[in-house]
């Protein structure tokens, strides 16, 4: 009897299992197209198989240096850093198990971007630029040990946590446009445009730069996976089931404030993207974690590939920040999320 029961169950497992492995299959097709896709589109539009001799035999092709060196690490970099929100996205809705949750909406993004201004607007003439990522990355760790100690109170509940972030969000931002306002001319240029993200002149350095991030902390943000479906259930469930809730906590937060830092420092400061990743990933696969994740990486890379090609081919011949039509899509989701939200 006991048999019986337990086959369907064990046929059900199979077939999640496959129709997860299908849908990012699928993904990663689609991803993979729409990255030589762009390859082809831009001022200055590509044959398909100008692009695919540039890619195997660059000496002897007129448009390498367009596809090498213009067009690739921007797509690329737009892959990685979508992705790397999504992740930071997902981690952070199941950690405070609330759907608003996401690296801008907490504050993760408004730390950085703050630090990152504050470097463009006094520092550049002293320190080189090189060191930019890590100023983004210590802001957004600031920002959400400050949102944490803010929201303590015999705990974090998810929704003062959130409040917390939107607060602590709007005050650093005005920080941001005041030091904006006090700089000179070119910084101010510059940090505005950073501000509204873009991935405008990527370089190799920046892909490079971008990917040990991904390749440390979403492993690790998956051999957390169990864990965070624990948590999910609430502290005491999870810590009836054997998890060491505060050291998985403090694991998988780092992983997402090192994602999103990351993601903020070679971008700029993109909204939406994990927010809106995650959800789109929750109704392909469901909250599982071991399958969001994946799932959520791929929907995040092309969110923002798909921005960045519109803002380079849709305006010709401006080139417009990614961000903007990020922000477009993203917050008429937000306002629903809190409509569908409401007590």
């Amino acid at each position: 009897m006991s048999q019986s029961l337990a086959l369907p169950d064990h046929q059900q497992q199979t077939s999640d299992r496959r129709r997860v492995i299908s849908i990012a299959l699928t993904l990663s097709l689609v991803l993979l197209a729409s990255v030589f896709a762009s390859l082809c589109l831009g001022s200055y539009p590509t044959a398909p198989a100008a692009v695919i001799e540039a890619l195997i035999q660059p000496a002897q092709s007129d448009i390498a240096f367009i596809v090498w060196e213009l067009r690739l690490p921007r797509i690329l970099l737009a892959v990685l850093v979508g992705a790397a929100l999504a992740v930071a996205g997902a981690i952070l809705q199941g950690i405070v198990r609330n759907p608003l949750a996401s690296p801008d909406v907490i504050g993760i993004t408004s730390g950085a971007s703050l630090l990152a201004v504050l470097f463009l607007a006094l520092l550049t003439g002293t320190l080189s630029i090189v060191w930019l990522p890590a100023a983004a990355m210590l802001g957004a760790t600031a920002a959400m040990l400050l949102v944490f100690s803010l929201a303590w109170k015999k705990g974090v509940a998810p929704g003062r946590m959130v409040l917390v972030g939107i607060g602590l969000s709007a005050a650093m931002g005005a920080v941001t446009t005041l030091l904006i306002v006090i700089s000179d001319d070119a910084a101010a240029m510059h940090a505005y445009v950073w501000l509204t993200g873009s991935i405008y002149a990527a370089q190799w350095r920046d892909v490079v730069g971008m990917l040990p991030w991904l390749l440390l902390c979403i492993p690790l943000a998956l051999s957390h996976a169990r864990h965070m479906d624990a948590l999910r259930l609430g502290d005491m469930v999870a810590i009836g089931l054997g998890v060491n809730v505060a050291r998985s906590r403090l694991v998988l937060i780092g992983c997402s404030v090192a994602l999103a830092g990351a993601a903020v420092a070679y971008a700029g400061g993109l909204s939406f993207v994990g927010l809106i990743a995650p959800h789109i990933a929750s109704l392909l696969v469901g909250r599982g974690f071991a399958r969001l994740v994946p799932v959520a990486a791929l929907t995040g890379a092309l969110i923002l590939l798909y921005a960045d090609l519109l803002g380079r081919v849709a305006f010709l011949p401006r080139d417009l920040p990614a961000g903007i039509f990020v922000s477009g899509i993203g917050a008429p989701f937000f306002v629903y999320l809190l409509y569908r939200t409401r007590d």
